[in-house]
């Protein structure tokens, strides 16, 4: 991912607010699923990027100190959103538009740890969180394909994945 053209607060504040964006989903997803499964890893996957905000919060205090945070409304680095448009949504939608967040998040923080090549304890740390998320794909891969054969069947089954 190209990020020739942003400052590292406006890249750090995009990273902020993409792990509070991501947070907030993945709360919301496990608070309208019944599958006890399933809501556990959302429930997982909100306090992983709890973590991540915490990290990008305390880089920005040590990169700009004395600096409030100020969270833009629309990242100037574009990266792809989960937006619910409407209630009844296939819970394979979301999670696929959930993955491609993921993989963009993996690449945007790889591009970032290139701009801390000289504090090796931030690069490293950056691919560290890109890694996870890639990771979160996998997770929401899984689930995806596992939602898939029931909404091909059109099959609801107690503790079985169904939408949000």
């Amino acid at each position: 991912m190209n990020l020739t053209g942003f400052s590292k607060e406006e890249l750090i504040l995009t990273a902020l607010k993409n792990e509070e964006e991501a947070k907030k989903i993945y709360s919301t997803l496990a608070g309208g699923v019944k599958n006890a499964f399933l809501k556990e890893r959302l429930n997982f996957l909100a306090g992983e990027e709890e973590k991540h905000r915490q990290f990008f919060e305390e880089l920005y205090k040590k990169e700009f100190p004395g600096k409030e945070i100020s969270l833009p409304e629309k990242t100037p680095v574009p990266l792809p959103e989960v937006v619910i448009t409407k209630e009844t949504v296939a819970l394979t939608e979301v999670l696929e538009m959930a993955m491609k967040a993921e993989m963009a998040a993996y690449e945007f923080y790889n591009s970032l740890a290139d701009l801390y090549k000289e504090k090796t304890e931030i690069e490293n740390m950056l691919h560290y969180i890109a890694s996870m998320e890639m990771g979160h794909y996998r997770l929401l891969e899984i689930e995806r394909q596992q939602a898939q054969r029931f909404e091909d069947f059109d099959i609801a089954w107690p503790m079985i994945h169904i939408g949000p």
